[in-house]
């Protein structure tokens, strides 16, 4: 069951918001040429490279900033406010931390656009970072407390007395799983759950991972990362994009989450990988727009929808399946008006399903309660230059980088054109944007 969605409906006293495209670092592989970097090390050159778009003259500067890590560092209780100090940003400008598991960046952007005005914030900087390679390892909780005891003893009994209380039983490390907490189970043997309740086969996954990593291998040969992407510890291009790659090699490899039953169907080729990487977008009102150089592809944000559904009683990723007809049917438009649409493959299954149930009428009418006159989803709109199945997924800054992709191929677009944007996210929840070209 699917409550109340959070929405930003059109209001005549607001001002229309846009987004314009950022930078974002490379994304690689887990333990690959970015592993040397926690989620700061990430931040701070893709946060430098947005402040160096803004004219040096005039003391132009974004009014807010709002960036995320999902998972914690001991050391970073507000990463916003880090990345943009250790950046060299005017240290007057509010930064603030989010977190929505991989909509984080995508949330960070609507939390923005809520807090812009015209009346002193028309600009704000947002993104999002994810060391996958740099997750750190805890102490049990009992151990922790008794090493804090010892280090406020004052006396050397007090020390005494809180070593002597360590049991053998306390001495564990604690190392994080991504893993949902109330579930207990990883997002992808949710997503094979998933796969088998909406009946996705194999070879239909294959062949969403074979587009992804072709549209991704396309996109960069002819330029369209370019501008998109910084180089950074020599990498300088995305390093899970696999051009060589083809249905027989996909075929030859073994499921990972459902390893036993025979009927497993999530591989390592048609999942996204552990990904390190940082990625920001613009959110600004017009009045921001002129902060920035004229050649910044802008598009508007027309509405949004953040929206979360019964986890024990549905599918962990569906949510957006959810948010995207009601979104579309609160602005009067079919699957057909939208000439572009991005959505995050967390898994192609995951992506898989949520084209089948966005065109299955019993769903559209009992569960996301709309008219189920929709009409054919066009799939050859879908992710046009590859999905996070190929391009990897940092999940901070997958929202990031979803929507500065999406603003660049709508403002190439003609005017007028529509695209829809969504990400799915760990515990049932899911976030959904509609953007139009002027």
């Amino acid at each position: 069951m699917a409550r109340a969605p959070t929405t930003r409906a059109p209001s005549s006293d607001r001002p229309d918001i846009w987004l314009a495209a950022g930078v974002r670092t490379p994304f690689a592989r887990a333990g690959g040429g970015l592993a040397k970097r926690d989620a700061l090390d990430l931040s701070v050159p893709v946060v430098k490279a947005m402040l160096a778009k803004l004219p040096a003259s005039g003391g132009a500067r974004p009014d807010l900033m709002v960036w995320g890590a999902v998972i914690p560092n001991l050391t970073l209780s507000n990463i916003a406010r880090e990345a943009l100090i250790s950046a060299g940003g005017d240290p007057t400008i509010p930064a603030v931390s989010t977190v929505m598991a991989c909509s984080t960046s995508m949330v960070g952007a609507f939390e923005a656009a809520g807090m812009l005005d015209d009346q002193g914030r028309s600009l704000a900087l947002v993104g999002g970072a994810e060391a996958m390679s740099r997750i750190q390892i805890g102490l049990s909780q009992p151990l922790s407390d008794d090493l804090r005891r010892f280090m406020d003893g004052r006396s050397l009994a007090d020390r005494w007395a809180a070593l002597t209380s360590v049991r053998a039983g306390d001495l564990k490390l604690f190392i994080p799983q991504i893993k949902n907490r109330s579930t207990g189970k990883s997002m992808g043997e949710h997503t094979e759950d998933m796969a088998k309740g909406w009946e996705i086969s194999r070879t239909q996954q294959d062949e969403i991972a074979l587009a992804s990593h072709r549209n991704a291998a396309a996109g960069w040969e002819r330029g369209f990362f370019d501008d998109l992407v910084l180089r950074l510890d020599d990498v300088g291009r995305d390093t899970t994009v696999r051009p060589d790659t083809s249905l027989e090699k996909l075929a030859k490899l073994r499921p990972v989450f459902d390893t036993t039953s025979g009927k497993g169907t999530l591989t390592a080729g048609n999942s996204s990988p552990l990904t390190d990487g940082a990625a920001a977008v613009w959110v600004a009102t017009a009045k921001g727009l002129e902060r920035l150089p004229s050649e910044t592809p802008r598009v508007r944000l027309v509405d949004y929808e953040v929206n979360a559904i019964d986890l024990f009683n549905e599918y962990l990723l569906m949510a957006p399946a959810y948010s995207i007809p009601r979104l579309l049917a609160r602005n009067r438009l079919t699957y057909a008006d939208v000439g572009l649409w991005e959505i995050h493959e967390a898994f192609a299954a995951q992506l898989a399903t949520h084209i089948k149930a966005l065109q299955d009428p019993a769903f559209l009418k009992d569960k996301a309660k709309v008219s189920p006159k929709l009409g054919a989803l066009p799939v050859d709109r879908v992710n046009p230059n590859g999905g996070s199945t190929a391009l990897g997924h940092p999940f901070a800054a997958t929202g990031a980088r979803i929507l500065s992709q999406a603003v660049k191929e709508l403002h190439a677009m003609p005017t007028g054109s529509y695209a829809v944007v969504s990400i799915c996210a760990d515990g049932g929840q899911g976030s959904v944007a509609l953007l139009r070209n002027g």
